[in-house]
Order: structure tokens, then C-alpha cells, then sequence
């Protein structure tokens, strides 16, 4: 597949796997409906504990990102959860706090943050229009 994990990098590696496979959802990487790899498979590809893929595909189930019909395999899930305008809004605020701090941290002006977001916004509605 194209999972990078980087054991170095600070983040738990059940962290990353989870930031991925977010990432290919919201990029089009990945499609509803379409097969993640068994927790085993996917667990000896990136030489890691079987326990730390459970992990991550517990927690994007949770998100409601995949779903794991019994003895079918993990799948994308065909829909998302079913939340009101405002709890989906609420949902991003931890992640918009986190860019702002970096930004911040990183000396990025509030126009190259927007410039950034904007540019993955298009990337993403990119990503659509291609089906």
C-alpha cells in the first residue's frame, strides 16, 4: 500500500496510520465502499505489531471513516455520521487550533496558511471531479 510510517517521528505509529488513511478518504486515495488491508496484512507490511493496527482501525471506525462488517473485511465507510452542521464544525476546531499554534511556531503569516488550505480545498474538489 502507501503507508509511510516513521518510527522516529514522535507520533505513535497507530497515529499515523490513522492520519493516513483520513488523508486518502478526505484526498480520494481511497473511496467508500473501497478494502483497507486486513489488520495482519497490513501489520506484517509495516513490520508493526498486529495490536497497533487494531488500534488505528478501531479509532477510524469510531470517526465513522471505515466500517467492518463481521467476516467481510474493513472497508471505507459508504457514509459519514450522521451529525448536525454545527458538530461537524466543532469536530475541526481541535485541528485548526493545532495549525494556528504551528503557524504560528513556524512564523507562516495568516495569508500563507489560508493560501495552504485554500490550495488543499481545491486539490480535494480536484480529486472528485476525476471520477
Amino acid at each position: 500500500m502507501w503507508f509511510h510510517i516513521d518510527p522516529s517521528s514522535g507520533t505513535p505509529i497507530y497515529r499515523q496510520i490513522f492520519d493516513q488513511v483520513r488523508q486518502a478518504v478526505a484526498g480520494g486515495t481511497l473511496r467508500p465502499g473501497d478494502r483497507l488491508p486486513s489488520v495482519r496484512d497490513l501489520a506484517i507490511e509495516l513490520a508493526v505489531n498486529p495490536n497497533t493496527v487494531a488500534k488505528a482501525y478501531q479509532e477510524l471506525e469510531r470517526a465513522g471513516v471505515i466500517e467492518t462488517p463481521r467476516g467481510r473485511g474493513t472497508f471505507v465507510a459508504e457514509t459519514t455520521p450522521d451529525l448536525t452542521r454545527a458538530e461537524r464544525l466543532q469536530r475541526l476546531v481541535p485541528a485548526v487550533e493545532r495549525l494556528v499554534a504551528d503557524a504560528y511556531h513556524l512564523g507562516v503569516t495568516d495569508a500563507e496558511v489560508i493560501r495552504l488550505v485554500e490550495e488543499r480545498l481545491a486539490q480535494r474538489r480536484r480529486g472528485r471531479n476525476d471520477e
